[in-house]
């Protein structure tokens, strides 16, 4: 088979969209370092578990939601347990599954983070942009997630596509 090499244009888009990958994720995880002691993905697990049924997941719908691999997800969720931030228990419909549930200090830090987080995204990402092309944006990432996620397990039916990181009590609605 032949190669399709990318084109200027496609190559000028790629390099820049790879660019934002790489830089990206430092911005926000600096942030919430810095303003609540939380690496991104420590805020995203709490963010998910905010917004679950009684803030309770089994360990493996977390894992799906927030990309992770079980054990980076164990590793993860041992340490915000040592915190009191979540806790774990054996699942009630199936004594082989392990739920993660948030705390009350684990609500706490997540709403406590919600709005410098949001702040960051507002400012790095979202004012850096105009309506036409937040639209944009959120097509282009649909199409993309389409090839990379078929099946939508990352962006499942249950998270709210609008605010995916942001507990429900601290949106604009």
């Amino acid at each position: 088979m032949e190669t399709r090499w990318l084109t200027d244009e496609e190559r000028v888009a790629w390099v820049r969209l790879a660019a934002v990958l790489e830089l990206l994720p430092g911005v926000l995880d600096s942030q919430l370092r810095r303003d609540a002691d939380l690496s991104h993905f420590e805020y995203f697990v709490l963010a998910m578990l905010s917004e679950a049924p009684e803030r309770t997941l089994r360990m493996t719908s977390l894992a799906a939601r927030t990309n992770a691999t079980l054990p980076r997800l164990s590793h993860v969720v041992r340490r915000l347990e040592d915190r009191g931030l979540v806790r774990r228990f054996p699942c009630p419909e199936d004594g082989r599954a392990t739920n993660a549930q948030l705390t009350g200090a684990g609500w706490t830090a997540v709403v406590a983070a919600a709005p410098g987080h949001v702040a960051t995204v507002r400012q790095r990402v979202i004012d850096a942009l105009d309506g036409e092309q937040v639209q944009q944006l959120a097509g282009i990432a649909e199409a993309i997630l389409g090839r990379i996620d078929p099946d939508g397990v990352v962006m499942s039916p249950q998270r709210d596509r609008a605010a995916p990181e942001v507990p429900r009590s601290h949106r604009a609605e």
